[in-house]
Order: C-alpha cells, then sequence, then structure tokens
C-alpha cells in the first residue's frame, strides 16, 4: 500500500546559528526559556518526544502542528515544504 503525506501548515525558520540571526520566532524563544531547547558547541539541541536531536547551523527549525520542535535537514526541507503565501 502507498500512502501520500496530507498537505499541512508548519511553520519554520532557518537557524543560522551566528550572530546574523537577528529575529527568531516567539515560539523558539518561548521553548528556550522553558529549557526544551539550548546550545551546545554551536549546535542547537531540542528536546523532543524520541529524545534530544541536534541541528546545525542551516538546518531548518520546525514547530509541527501539535507544538511540537524538531530540526530538518535543508535538502529534507526544500523536498518536503513549499512557502505559503506571502511573506511580509
Amino acid at each position: 500500500m502507498k500512502y501520500r503525506k496530507k498537505p499541512i501548515v508548519i511553520e519554520a525558520f532557518r537557524w543560522t546559528g551566528g550572530p546574523d540571526q537577528t529575529e527568531d520566532p516567539e515560539w523558539i524563544i518561548k521553548e528556550i526559556k522553558m529549557g526544551n531547547v539550548y546550545f551546545s558547541d554551536n549546535t542547537m539541541m531540542i528536546k523532543t518526544l524520541e529524545g534530544i536531536m541536534t541541528a546545525n547551523s542551516g538546518d531548518w527549525i520546525i514547530q509541527g502542528v501539535n507544538g511540537e520542535i524538531y530540526p530538518c535537514k535543508p535538502d529534507i526541507f526544500g523536498k518536503t515544504y513549499e512557502l505559503v503565501g506571502e511573506q511580509l
């Protein structure tokens, strides 16, 4: 049997890992303050239901449909997601 992923809209941003990261979404700031996201050796560490996942500079950070946070490599992100509507 074959299945197709349901179309959903997620929020995401590309993490640069450096001082050029000037604006972060409120949801990632909240997770950092709660201790669910922290940093170690230029790596973003994200607590998930599956354990701690790591994000490196250039990875996308996604907030899923249930508010869960997880990283996604740029190549997978590009194959899985497309921009919705116009961005401000």
